[in-house]
């Protein structure tokens, strides 16, 4: 599309709090620079959680709101929240008032619906990231009045007005996208063994208690079998299983791999949560994977996720509450079985969009443009 380069283009950019509702964010950031380099992007998170951290490494402001969502294990911390939402509010109006956004875009988390809704009051083109196949609460809400709503598959006209929705897929991290990294020369950078079959391990950017407690519980039915293991513990876990790394016994053990594109490239099988950026990465990777939705996401929306693709034999799936039980075996028999690996590498290429970023950042300019 033909971009005006001289008009001047404020654009907010909304949520957080995990890894994958932070990096689509980045992406679509990083793909409006790049069709109208003068844009200027504010982000705005929560106080305290992820994108604090990672959007500045990205190279882009955030503010921090205070706002938190709901505590379903304690009703007394729920007694503050809406004070918090009204003074989330307040901030969100000061941000507006002095940033001046042409368009605001929200893409999951606490901070996306203060600003949002405070935006569709003032008239400001919103739009909306919803990357899941089971449509967030806060994002119905705000779909009536969006400008545009950005999904990642089909069926979702019953969330959102049919004729707001634009199939787009979700945007993947152009390192993982654009990667010709070596299997070589990935399993190099973890100091493993190139001999062996790897497991990739990631139960998201915050953990997963259930992988974790299985994986610890069958390491050595891996060692066993002569297979190898990249471990993203997630924080909440990783004091407990520190200790165990030592990649001379194949086993690499971190909280967190920043390096995604070289964890990806040294699995031969990788075993996930089923957040919708986690299957969006793995679909453009093409490995064969196991998942084990959390069963307590809102709306049970990773099951949903996984099952996208395990009705397609592009998946495996382990319930959660299986996962002691079923998950290592699972996964070595995967390992030795090269023609299930075939064949779902081949089913799950079909889901693989890698361009998503540029879709959106291209839409939300030609509608505001």
């Amino acid at each position: 599309m033909q971009v005006n380069q001289t008009k001047k283009l404020n654009i907010i950019i909304a949520g957080g709090g995990t890894g994958g509702h932070i990096f689509p964010a980045i992406a679509i950031a990083n793909a409006l620079k790049e069709m109208h380099p003068a844009i200027q992007i504010l982000f705005v998170g929560a106080k305290g959680k992820m994108e604090m951290e990672k959007v500045p490494q990205a190279g882009y402001q955030i503010i921090g709101l205070d706002i938190a969502g709901f505590n379903r294990s304690s009703i007394i911390k729920n007694l503050s929240l809406p004070f918090k939402l009204i003074q989330s509010f307040f901030q969100v109006k000061e941000i507006v008032k002095s940033f001046e956004p042409i368009a605001a875009i929200g893409v999951g988390g606490y901070s996306s619906f203060p600003v949002l809704k405070y935006c569709q009051a003032k008239g400001i083109n919103t739009f909306i990231h919803e990357s899941n196949s089971f449509a967030g609460k806060s994002n119905i809400l705000l779909g009536k009045k969006a400008t545009q709503v950005f999904v990642a598959s089909t069926g979702m006209d019953k969330f959102f007005p049919s004729h707001k929705i634009k199939i787009t897929g979700n945007p993947v991290r152009k390192n993982i996208t654009d990667s010709i990294i070596t299997k070589n020369d990935a399993i190099d950078f973890f100091g493993l063994n190139p001999d062996k079959k790897t497991v990739l391990i990631i139960g998201g950017s915050l953990g997963a208690r259930s992988i974790n407690k299985a994986i610890l519980n069958g390491l050595s039915h891996f060692t066993d079998n002569d297979i190898q293991v990249i471990w993203q513990t997630g924080k909440s876990d990783v004091r407990s299983f520190k200790a165990l790394h030592n990649v001379e016994k194949g086993v690499w053990v971190n909280e967190f791999i920043g390096a995604m594109e070289m964890a990806y490239a040294a699995a031969d099988v990788v075993i996930s949560r089923s957040g919708a950026m986690s299957v969006a990465e793995i679909c453009v990777v093409q490995k064969p994977v196991i998942f084990v939705p959390f069963p307590y996401a809102a709306e049970d929306h990773q099951t949903v996720n996984a099952k996208q693709l395990v009705k397609h034999q592009a998946a495996l799936m382990v319930q959660d509450g299986l996962a002691m039980q079923q998950l290592v075996k699972a996964a070595v028999d995967l390992v030795q079985n090269e023609s299930q690996q075939q064949q779902l590498k081949i089913n799950i290429a079909q889901f693989s969009v890698k361009n998503a970023d540029q879709q959106i950042a291209n839409s939300i300019l030609e509608n505001i443009q």
